[in-house]
């Protein structure tokens, strides 16, 4: 019998598919390691997820009703979109953006519509970058991007932002500015990525950073692309400038958007890129072969949903009380943190998250709280080597029980305060 030798692609080649930080975070809370612990997934307290729990908008949650109760309806918005996805959800989204942040310049041509904000950021590596390109990434970073780009074989670059000795965020801007100018003069990067607010940190880039690097990538050629998937869980009283920043002004800026923090659209997967048109049309090639086109009906219920929003101020008072929910649960998990733990943390001015500085190996804390509290929380490592002493704390999942933070953190101090030597 001849035995044939499955020949696989050289892009998968030494890469694991349970090996990235985005697996072994999923494995982490998967039930079945739970069990296998000898736990009772039902007593677990997770702080792992990455993800929002508040209630998608009434108004939303009726357009996809008229939608499902009308038969042609139904019908239509069963069929393809163009590639680049309707004309009226990227014109209602250009109206946002114009309405509720001051964007100046963006028309429908500005705006492509996706399957997810992950899918568009691999599309749009695919459209800026030769495979000798070279992408910088900030240290810590979102898991995901790291991941994407070994898969596409780009290399990477890391600029380091974070102290792990002072346990601070940005703290000198003019030197990461320094670091960054020569950057882009010996290593030539084609782009920039980073999010804002930042996942795992919870830390907003400041505005006038991210002016000065838009200003310092141009002379370079470099695209900075900044994923502002948190961008409406901020907790500032004014509105970052930067979320305004517009590629008219900036032809190298590419913001990147999620409907699944915003509207709770998780599971229905949805996203936008907004760049100068050029950059819309190239990333309008690699999609027509990557998806095709975007969900009919999520946009079609999203474009009415916002135009409705728009006209009647529902987005604006949706948009408050959002911020008002996630910055109590904030709030409540730093105060949870200085009561029961003690520790360094990073208070977040947006997003879901908190880091912690546990003091020892990260991964091994996660692990040995996790098998003797029942308590999850998400090691550093993954993020970045910056955070290797450190954890992710996501209050995003617990927004609507508290208690269950404090109960979390009360757990941990018990276990803490009886076996000291096991974590030092």
């Amino acid at each position: 019998m001849i035995q044939t030798k499955i020949m696989l692609s050289n892009i998968t080649s030494g890469l694991n598919a349970n090996s990235s930080a985005i697996s072994k975070i999923m494995a982490m809370a998967d039930k079945k390691n739970i069990i296998n612990m000898g736990l009772d997934p039902a007593k677990i307290i997770s702080f792992g997820g990455g993800w929002v729990n508040h209630k998608t908008p009434k108004a939303l949650q009726n357009e996809y009703k008229k939608i499902s109760n009308n038969s042609n309806l139904f019908h239509t918005t069963s069929a393809y979109s163009s590639p680049e996805g309707t004309l009226e959800l990227r014109t209602s989204l250009a109206q946002v953006e114009t309405k509720l942040f001051g964007t100046k310049g963006i028309t429908a041509e500005n705006i492509i519509i996706g399957q997810s904000s992950t899918q568009l950021t691999l599309s749009l590596f695919l459209a800026t970058l030769n495979p000798t390109d070279k992408v910088i990434l900030f240290n810590p970073t979102y898991a995901n991007y790291p991941e994407q780009l070994r898969l596409l074989q780009r290399q990477i670059i890391y600029l380091n932002v974070f102290n792990a000795k002072s346990w601070t965020f940005m703290q000198n801007e003019n030197e990461i500015l320094t670091k960054l100018k020569e950057l882009l003069e010996k290593e030539k990067p084609k782009l920039i990525l980073f999010c804002s607010p930042c996942n795992p940190t919870g830390q907003i880039i400041p505005d006038n950073f991210i002016k000065k690097v838009l200003c310092e990538t141009q002379k370079h050629n470099c695209f900075v692309a900044i994923d502002f998937a948190y961008a409406p869980i901020h907790y500032s009283k004014e509105t970052p400038q930067q979320y305004g920043f517009s590629p008219k002004k900036y032809p190298n800026l590419i913001k990147i958007f999620s409907n699944s923090k915003w509207t709770r659209s998780l599971g229905r997967r949805l996203g936008w890129v907004q760049a100068d048109k050029e950059v819309i049309n190239a990333i309008k090639i690699i999609q027509q072969g990557m998806i095709l086109s975007p969900d009919l009906m999520h946009q079609t219920a999203l474009t009415n949903y916002l135009n409705q929003g728009l006209e009647n101020g529902s987005i604006k008072k949706y948009n408050k009380e959002l911020v008002k929910k996630y910055k109590k649960a904030a709030d409540f998990t730093m105060d949870c943190i200085d009561k029961y733990l003690g520790m360094q943390y990073l208070k977040p001015n947006g997003g879901i998250y908190a880091v912690v500085n546990v003091n020892t190996n990260g991964e091994k804390f996660a692990t040995e709280i996790l098998q003797n509290t029942g308590v999850m929380f998400i090691p550093g490592n993954g993020f970045g080597t910056s955070l290797e002493k450190g954890i992710r704390i996501s209050f995003g999942p617990l927004v609507n029980d508290l208690d269950k933070i404090e109960e979390g953190f009360s757990r941990v101090k018990t276990y803490i305060d009886k076996q000291p030597p096991q974590l030092n």
